[in-house]
């Protein structure tokens, strides 16, 4: 085998101006390649690390753009949009008033979706209490339940979950239960037959099949997690169903926090899951007869907790979630809060929390001091040493690995949800966040918060760590950001 492979590599070699047949070859696939992302009309810095990392592969680097680089969603935004239709009813133009800020209108005006009220919003920390409070609400369901999540595990957590839809699928509830198909890969035909035979429905988002000439969706994730309960009832935030994030089974659990909301706001939620079924099945509106999706606009109760759904994600070009946050900083007055578990942030976000810093105000970020990515690990603490610099006090919490996402900006706005601080979440998935204003849920998470604080470790600026453990694979990790 060896002497062929000699032999045919000396043929090969032996072949007339092969350098230059081969130097051209690579011209016209950088020329074709460059130009494809050049095309993308994305950040130039995001641009050129796609361009020089694939210059270096040549050929195979097309393949991998092709899977995994940039994509914007249009053909398939047409399908999302028309599953609102018949919602317009149930939408309002945001008034200018104390609700109605500046935030509140850019929130609307980059998702659709107006400022709204909840009647109750009850913090969940961890995953016991998350799991206990929705397995208490699907048990009350008496007309739909409609769970979306990115990771769905099939072990006991998973199971529990399954069991209890089960259960409310054969007293004739309807239950439709949409998963993304690589955060919840490992859930198979066989565990969930039971809950297909008792009558519920099931959907993937983005499954990972190939089909020729068109770019598959590997890279572009649903990583909501939304649970309505009758239209009443809501739940979302960070955690997934999975035993790793449940302290009561496993004591290395993921710290996190949840929601469960009550009042119009649930309005919100049950949309933005309508708009992913009808768009992940490719059903219309008529496919939800019999479910009574929301209670008439005359009765929908209005509560004093004033609060707005954001949604993001690539069939989107504002990068909604991030535009708020963004822009939620440059409005502070006083202090800024952000807990994330994966911290890879962009020029402007970088910018507006060390503009922060550098005013005076109380600038906090919470990380985990070592996430389940050493590679995120490496690139979040590429960034301390300037945040440091600004007066931005780092800490690194250690007990578990923490996976909370929470912004506060002052004693009157909070925004909590799936998205973390980082390229991904801003371009690649698709995200769901609440948009808080109501100074009594803010003093309730800053306490919250002020606790995880305690419990983490500062970061100092150090300038004598080490080259080889520390700053050089910081530095490589940082290069890699736009893709992370």
């Amino acid at each position: 085998m060896l002497a062929l492979l000699a032999t045919l590599w000396h043929d090969i070699a032996d072949i007339p101006h092969l350098k230059t047949y081969l130097t051209t070859a690579w011209l016209a696939y950088l020329l074709v390649l460059g130009g494809w992302i050049i095309l993308q009309k994305r950040e130039p810095v995001a641009t050129l690390s796609w361009v020089l990392s694939l210059a270096a592969l040549p050929y195979l680097g097309f393949l991998i753009y092709f899977l995994l680089g940039p994509q914007k969603i249009k053909r398939q935004r047409l399908r999302r949009n028309r599953s609102r239709d018949g919602m317009d009813a149930h939408e309002a133009i945001c008034p200018p008033n104390e609700v109605c800020t500046e935030l509140s209108l850019l929130g609307q005006a980059v998702t659709g979706l107006p400022p709204s009220s909840a009647t109750r919003a009850d913090l969940l920390i961890d995953g016991a209490a998350t799991y206990d409070a929705l397995v208490e609400a699907i048990g009350q369901a008496r007309n739909h339940i409609h769970l979306e999540y990115y990771i769905f595990e099939r072990d006991r957590t998973g199971t529990r979950i399954r069991d209890a839809l089960i259960e409310r699928a054969r007293a004739g509830v309807h239950v439709r239960l949409l998963l993304d198909a690589v955060g919840a890969s490992k859930v198979n035909k066989r565990f969930l037959a039971p809950l297909l035979d008792a009558g519920a429905e099931h959907a993937w988002f983005h499954p990972t099949q190939f089909r020729p000439f068109t770019r598959p969706w590997v890279n572009l994730r649903t990583h909501r997690k939304i649970a309505v309960i009758d239209g009443t009832v809501a739940f979302a935030g960070g955690i997934n169903i999975t035993d790793e994030e449940n302290e009561r089974l496993n004591p290395n659990a993921y710290r996190d926090l949840h929601l469960r909301l009550e009042g119009e706001i649930v309005r919100g939620l049950q949309q933005v899951f309508v708009e992913d079924w009808i768009y992940a099945t490719g059903h219309g509106r008529d496919h939800f007869r019999g479910t009574v999706l929301w209670a008439p606009a005359a009765d929908a109760p209005v509560g004093d907790i004033a609060v707005q759904v954001l949604v993001s994600g690539p069939d989107s070009d504002w990068e909604a979630i991030h535009r708020v946050q963004v822009s939620a900083i440059h409005e502070a007055k006083e202090r800024v809060w952000l807990v994330t578990p994966y911290f890879v942030p962009g020029e402007a976000a970088t910018m507006a929390l060390t503009s922060a810093a550098l005013a005076g105000l109380d600038v906090r970020l919470l990380v985990p001091k070592q996430s389940d990515s050493r590679l995120v690990t490496f690139a979040a603490r590429s960034y301390f040493d300037e945040l440091l610099a600004a007066k931005v006090k780092v800490y690194e919490y250690s007990p578990r690995m923490l996976h909370t996402k929470a912004l506060i900006c002052d004693d009157n706005l909070a925004i909590l949800g799936s998205a973390n601080f980082d390229h991904r979440s801003f371009r690649l998935n698709f995200e769901v966040a609440l948009l808080f204003r109501e100074p009594a849920f803010n003093a309730r998470l800053s306490e919250l918060l002020e606790g995880e604080f305690e419990r983490a470790s500062k970061v100092h600026n150090e300038r004598n760590r080490s080259l080889w453990r520390n700053r050089l694979p910081e530095a490589l990790a940082r290069l890699g950001s736009p893709f992370l």
